[in-house]
């Protein structure tokens, strides 16, 4: 078996057996991981007239294979082995719904996300797949699903207490909710954001756009949650992300995070307070002996049966 940063296997050479493997390139950069507490979008954004964000597949699937990985942890841990109707919220350009496909192919899978430039990528490249243009915020399906997944999609949703209850119900008895958030809202990934947009005279277009974490501690999850399973996994995994490139942290936000800051400004204010950003997140995250950045990316991982 391949190995990476120290010894621990890339992603492409520890997939489980479902066939799929060809699927991925093989990684770009080698990774180590920390876990605690176990093993281990673009869907609804919006932007300043409140009309669905235009992102860029390009910019976010740069790094794909550090984005892939936690979305296969995850997958992994649905046991279900022929669940009928599976739907992946948020599903992007379509690349784990797709794996799903592979997993499960007597199944009828739906991907739903707002990006039409996603979507348009995920209709181009993955056939046998119902793929459905709607905002998460407003998903209200008339069926029930064996499997609702959720990769990196639900932190840009708010008031998760109501929100997760709220999909629980949209389970079959025994069906699966299984999802993945980002937990590194507290990291200088994200406080520097707020600390550049307070920097210059871009200042009060950002006001508006500016928020705290909405995602709350994995044990607030599991008391939410508690009611309404019959079996619960609340667990979080720090992942030891190695990044190539000049500059890659600050790439890595431009696909996620920072988007919505950069789209609510016009130049020159636009360049301004990226480079801004840009020259606090290299001080931040310098580069290695090596050349390459070490990211480390916490993310909050969820999977629950319904009772």
């Amino acid at each position: 078996m391949m190995t990476g940063l120290n010894g621990i296997p890339p992603v492409h050479a520890v997939l489980p057996k479902w066939g799929m493997s060809a699927r991925l390139q093989p990684a770009g950069a080698d990774r180590l991981e920390i876990r605690f507490g176990g093993a281990g979008k673009n869907a609804v954004g919006k932007d300043r007239d409140n009309s669905p964000m235009t992102w860029d597949p390009n910019q976010y699937m740069a790094f794909e294979n550090h984005r892939l990985r936690p979305a296969l942890d995850l997958l992994g841990r649905v046991p279900l082995a022929s669940p009928k109707a599976v739907v992946d919220l948020g599903c992007g350009t379509g690349n784990v719904t797709a794996i799903m496909k592979d997993r499960w192919p007597q199944a009828k899978i739906t991907g739903v996300d707002s990006s039409k430039e996603m979507l348009d990528k995920a209709k181009a490249e993955h056939e046998g797949i119902v793929w459905q243009r709607k905002d998460v915020a407003r998903w209200n399906p008339r069926t029930k699903y064996d499997v609702i997944y959720s990769n990196a999609t639900l932190h840009w949703l708010p008031d998760h207490e109501k929100l997760f209850p709220s999909l629980m119900k949209r389970l079959k008895p025994g069906g699966y909710l299984a999802v993945q958030i980002p937990g590194n809202f507290n990291a200088p990934t994200h406080t520097l954001m707020h600390d550049a947009a307070r920097a210059g005279s871009w200042h009060e277009h950002l006001k508006p756009v500016l928020k705290g974490s909405p995602v709350l501690d994995p044990a607030d999850y599991y008391r939410i949650l508690a009611p309404h399973a019959d079996r619960l996994d609340v667990w979080e995994t720090t992942y030891m992300q190695r990044l190539t490139g000049e500059n890659p942290v600050a790439e890595w936000t431009k696909g996620t995070w920072l988007k919505p800051l950069l789209d609510a400004l016009e130049e020159p204010d636009k360049s301004a307070f990226e480079a801004e950003y840009r020259k606090r997140i290299l001080e931040a995250y310098p580069p290695e002996t090596d050349g390459s950045t070490l990211l480390p990316f916490r993310r909050i991982f969820i999977v629950a049966s319904k009772k």
